[in-house]
């Protein structure tokens, strides 16, 4: 496509472009993976996978730097595919359209895939520049991050031979990550009758768009709306007013990213139709005036429907929507051995009405603490408990214990204050990285987390920052060099 051409440093915005070109959702990474073999086959490099579809690709030491230790450099393969509404896109078979907007790299109507898509550029970057100094590297491509870490839980022991990781996952350049949080999903599922359209009824469609949403963990602190909490909270209130019909109702769509678009088809009496657009009018304005400068693309719509033949029965609605309402959605607590940073939060992710008269709510849970981590998720359980519904939590995922001796974190903050002129902030990250699966295998490894600013992650407004695209390859560079 070239829309990146003239970007520093090129070789890395080179091959983010060309990755651009290859889809790869979650759990459907083949054509990465067969990318990637031809790649190594090309410059001649070592490549094996393992079962699950992980992916290594081996670069001998510089000449002089054989007695080095080996770095593993690590990234997942995998993108979130959200798009705006009303854009045509295919995610199993469109290339991601890239382009220049302003300081920021950004993509037509869809994600990016910078996460983790630049991570995966470096490497290949560091794979073909013969003209570095460095000892032994392992590029590590993990499969599904995005939905499980299920490629990361599958890694084969003794897949690497590397004791120190980098891992290329992480969104705010300037600092070093030395811990991220535990994870889990919580799904609930409702069983519902479909009954006869009554009639004397009106048809509207309400709907709730142009929100930020974002990373459940990165963002979750940033007073970001959820369109969800959002559209049901109208709903618990003309519930109260009103005999109403729910037909349909959709929200939400990856456990990882907070709700951006929801939307319901309901029934109004034909008589308090007009009344109905009065409450929603006044609702509307409350929400503006409550989140405007927070959320200041948010769209409230309410508009006539098509009639349903079947809607919910009114026992399960009336359920569905005291439940959301009631569902815990945010932050829940704040640390306080690491000021700043979020302990332990939930995310109501999607709301999906599925074949088979059955209703799946979606959340997830992380927190810096295991037992926070399930105190949040049986406090969510124990909201779905009460209408009834059944409930499954995911396998989750570990959390990264912080270690401030880290070898590999001293000679990255040396590297960035010899670099930069300016001390790097070190922290532990609220969202979810791989570190703590791969520490759980290799009990010995010694992992730092950095990379370039992005905003937006897992929305159509994901962005990368361009200046920081270049810190973040001199800082890996000098970081291989010194280690």
């Amino acid at each position: 496509m070239n829309n990146l051409n003239g970007l520093t440093p090129a070789s890395i915005w080179s091959h983010f472009e060309s990755i651009c070109q290859i889809p790869r959702p979650s759990k459907r990474e083949d054509k990465i993976i067969a990318f990637l073999a031809g790649f190594a086959r090309i410059h001649q490099l070592p490549f094996k996978r393992d079962s699950a579809g992980n992916v290594l690709i081996s670069k001998p030491a510089s000449k002089g730097m054989e007695n080095r230790r080996s770095v593993v450099l690590q990234s997942h393969l995998d993108m979130v595919c959200e798009k705006n509404e009303g854009t045509v896109h295919n995610f199993d078979t469109d290339p991601i359209k890239p382009y220049i907007d302003g300081d920021w790299v950004t993509a037509e109507g869809t994600t990016l895939g910078a996460d983790c898509g630049i991570g995966i550029a470096a490497q290949l970057a560091i794979l073909t520049d013969d003209t570095l100094n460095h000892g032994p590297i392992e590029c590590l491509f993990t499969v599904d991050e995005e939905t499980g870490l299920t490629g990361a839980k599958a890694l084969e022991s003794g897949f690497f031979n590397g004791k120190a990781l980098i891992n290329l996952d992480s969104e705010d350049e300037g600092e070093l990550f030395i811990g991220c949080a535990g994870g889990i999903d919580t799904v609930a599922t409702l069983h519902y009758e479909s009954v006869d359209t009554p009639s004397g009824f009106f048809p509207v469609r309400i709907s709730v768009s142009g929100l930020l949403g974002g990373h459940s963990g990165d963002d979750i602190n940033k007073n970001r709306g959820n369109a969800i909490k959002i559209l049901n909270r109208f709903l618990w209130q003309i519930m109260q007013k009103y005999e109403i019909h729910i037909a349909d109702y959709q929200g939400g769509n990856l456990r990882n990213a907070i709700a951006r678009e929801a939307s319901a088809t309901i029934l109004v009496p034909v008589s308090r139709k007009e009344k109905v657009t009065i409450d929603f009018n006044i609702y509307r304005s409350h929400i503006e005036s409550e989140i405007i400068h927070d959320e200041p693309g948010i769209r409230l719509l309410l508009e006539s429907g098509e009639l349903p033949e079947k809607v919910i029965d009114r026992l399960t609605q009336t359920k569905l929507v005291n439940a959301l309402y009631g569902c815990p959605h945010g932050v829940l607590t704040m640390s306080t051995r690491m000021p700043g940073l979020v302990e332990t939060s939930t995310n109501l992710a999607s709301v999906k009405i599925k074949s088979g008269n059955l209703i799946q709510i979606t959340t997830s849970q992380r927190s810096d603490l295991e037992s926070g981590k399930w105190d949040a998720a049986f406090m969510v359980e124990s909201v779905f408990q009460l209408i009834g519904a059944d409930i499954i939590h995911g396998e989750g995922y570990p959390g990264w214990a912080p270690n401030p001796n880290s070898e590999l974190l001293s000679v990255t903050r040396s590297s960035y204050i010899k670099l930069f002129q300016v001390e790097p902030v070190v922290r532990s990250i609220h969202a979810g990285l791989e570190c703590g699966l791969f520490l759980e295998k290799f009990p010995e490894l010694d992992m730092i987390s950095f990379g370039p600013t992005m905003r937006g992650v897992h929305s159509p407004d994901e962005k990368i920052n361009i200046e920081t695209v270049n810190k973040f390859w001199i800082l890996l560079v000098d970081v291989l060099a010194n280690y």
